[in-house]
């Protein structure tokens, strides 16, 4: 028996020295992870369950010039709850109330709602989905719902915030308002991006269950810090003038897609920028930046060029005779033709760019330049015709002025330019030089934004810049602005004469895709231009307006197509902008005016105890005295008053009705 005992003592003497050795192992292996592998496997554990969480920074606004909101980022907020963590007295309490604030909200009936959270609870979720794309005054209000208003530790109340970029006026000028990405988008967002994306800040979240996050407290580890604010040089009234007036064109004329710009003369500020395009169902929106990427041949708005290096070299003058025929041409082999049937005859330089003679052109320059083409060449870009205008904005169109040797040139080359073919021009580069015409030939930069804004403290200003101090002589300026305004009082423009508002300018009608003859010839596609400035005196505005491919049964000329456009523009800024409209404050003298008014000034003044004598007075004054002494007024017929139904010296009643008969 004892031996028996002795054997079962020492088989629990071995099982108490192993659980011994094994307890003396673990505490060791405990020991070493908790002091000397301690920090490694908390970075471990961390990095499982703990991160960093971004907290992107609100992009800066862009404004308008006169201050409106251009874009600007707006919080969104996507609301969860924390079920779990809401102590029971609380949850009971409050959950019938928190869920029909929520019903009334979002939808859905109260009692969906608290099943919906009594579920969460009883589950354990940690993370109920509540509701996303929240803005910040539904966040606020949502907060402040009970249960939710004891925050995020008794309440349960998690809110992730995000931020999405808002147009508040719409559609204005998008593609050169344009967006950011991570390369630098298109359009003034992209272009300012160092300004506009501030800096982020960071929040730590926890992981909980099912691979979701959690933020661990109610505060940001790190602010972010906003970015700054972007004046452009863009008007909001010139803007929504220009985009409907280009809008109404395109419509009417069905062509494909069209761009028109408005520039200030003096500083080159962009004021109005619109591009249309077309899509699959017919409908125009902001589609490309044409004004600024897509370069064409601008066919006859670029005689205007053309003129100034003849004009500059001194081998013709605007009174230069030249024979444009029947108006039919041919030159190496090909034909040339003018627009109007049987030709404009013997003409000068001067009335062929008022009348947009092809001929003309082409035989000006090639007799003059033919020789030495390089001369005309040289000439153009010594007016930075050929160059990029530098733009900020991304995806500037090249221009194209080819010279001899280059793959474009033949004997035909040197005439086709000279009336604008053979050669690519965006737009904006074709209105900049039309701009430096109504400068003086000072040819300044365009420009987009006018300055950088921390709240309201001034970051950085952008002045005016010039590109070429003087593209022609003064006495070149003032012949090439003489004409342009010919050619809208008696040229190609002159469907746009107006009598009272004067406009100088160029019309410009293209051919374009005709690479092939055949499909050409039969379905033939034009470009219609019209560049030029207002008033044509003291330049105050340069516009122009393309637009591509109209429907050619309903017209096609630049001055049928464009001009128009430009002429609406021009004549509602005119009527709206005090700078250009202004007024003669001199009272004009006239006496019967001044005659009906004093008579109306003494009678007023009179203190009337019964009903005055309002026979003779205009019907305006007369209604005006007797609803002052309280009478109820009808009248019919137009003037003077002839007739009153209450007789002079009766006694006033208030309220009372007169009758009064005005011829």
């Amino acid at each position: 028996m004892a031996v028996t005992k002795k054997g079962i003592l020492n088989k629990l003497y071995i099982v108490f020295v192993f659980v011994t050795i094994l307890l003396v192992a673990v505490v060791v292996r405990l020991t070493n992870i908790q002091f000397a592998d301690g920090d490694k496997y908390r970075s471990l554990s961390e990095q499982l369950t703990l991160r960093n969480d971004t907290i992107f920074a609100n992009r800066g606004n862009v404004f308008s010039a006169d201050g409106s909101l251009l874009a600007t980022s707006m919080p969104q907020y996507e609301i969860r709850m924390d079920a779990f963590t809401v102590k029971s007295e609380d949850f009971e309490k409050n959950i019938r109330a928190l869920s029909m604030e929520l019903s009334k909200m979002l939808g859905g009936t109260a009692s969906k709602w608290e099943t919906q959270i009594r579920k969460a609870r009883k589950n354990k979720n940690r993370y109920l989905f509540i509701a996303r794309k929240l803005g910040y005054t539904d966040y606020m209000k949502i907060k402040s719902f009970p249960i939710f208003n004891l925050g995020m530790y008794k309440g349960g109340f998690i809110a992730e915030q995000s931020t999405v970029r808002a147009h508040p006026l719409g559609k204005v000028a998008e593609r050169t308002i344009g967006y950011d990405d991570y390369r630098g988008g298109p359009g003034i967002e992209g272009a300012f991006r160092r300004y506009l994306k501030g800096r982020h800040g960071w929040r730590m979240k926890q992981k909980i269950a099912k691979g979701q996050w959690k933020p661990i407290n109610d505060n940001n580890e790190k602010e972010p810090v906003d970015g700054k604010d972007i004046v452009t040089t863009i008007d909001v009234n010139i803007q929504d003038i220009a985009h409907h007036s280009l809008l109404k064109q395109l419509e009417y004329y069905s062509a494909d897609h069209g761009c028109v710009v408005v520039m200030e003369t003096k500083t080159g500020e962009i004021k109005a920028i619109s591009n249309l395009g077309r899509n699959s169902e017919g409908k125009y929106y902001e589609r490309l930046n044409y004004a600024v990427g897509e370069s064409h041949e601008p066919g006859s708005a670029f005689k205007l060029m053309a003129m100034v290096v003849a004009l500059e070299s001194g081998k013709i003058d605007t009174s230069t005779v030249v024979d444009t025929g029947n108006g039919r041409y041919k030159m190496y082999g090909r034909y040339i033709n003018d627009s109007k049937r049987g030709g404009y005859g013997k003409i000068s330089a001067a009335r062929a760019l008022e009348v947009s003679s092809n001929i003309a052109f082409a035989r000006l320059i090639e007799e003059n330049f033919g020789k030495k083409p390089d001369e005309f060449i040289d000439a153009l870009k010594e007016m930075n015709v050929d160059k990029r205008l530098g733009l900020p904005l991304k995806g500037e169109g090249v221009p194209l002025i080819p010279s001899p040797g280059h793959k474009l040139w033949s004997k035909n080359a040197l005439p086709s330019i000279a009336y604008g073919y053979n050669l690519k021009l965006t737009p904006l580069q074709t209105l900049t030089f039309y701009n430096a015409i109504a400068n003086n030939g000072e040819m300044v930069k365009p420009k987009f934004v006018k300055e950088i804004r921390s709240w309201d403290q001034h970051v950085e200003s952008f002045g005016k810049e010039i590109i070429n101090p003087a593209v022609c002589s003064k006495e070149t300026v003032k012949k090439i602005q003489e004409v342009l305004k010919n050619v809208v009082e008696k040229g190609t423009g002159r469907k746009l004469y107006a009598e009272n508002f004067s406009m100088a300018g160029k019309t410009g009608t293209a051919r374009t895709e005709y690479g092939n003859y055949q499909e050409w010839v039969k379905d033939k596609k034009y470009v219609s231009s019209f560049a030029g400035y207002f008033p044509a005196e003291d330049p105050k505005y340069s516009c122009i307006v393309v637009i591509h491919k109209p429907k050619v049964q309903t017209g096609y000329y630049g001055a049928d197509v464009s001009g128009p456009v430009f002429k609406d523009i021009a004549q509602k800024i005119y009527t709206s902008n005090y700078i250009i409209n202004e007024v003669d404050k001199r009272m004009p003298n006239f006496k019967s005016v001044q005659n009906s008014f004093n008579t109306y000034y003494t009678i007023s003044n009179k203190e009337y105890n019964s009903i005055p004598n309002v026979k003779g007075m205009a019907g305006m004054d007369a209604i005006s005295l007797l609803e002052n002494l309280g009478l109820k007024v009808n009248f019919y017929g137009t003037g003077k008053v002839v007739e009153q139904s209450i007789n002079e010296g009766e006694k006033i009643i208030k309220g009372a009705t007169i009758k009064i008969k005005l011829t």
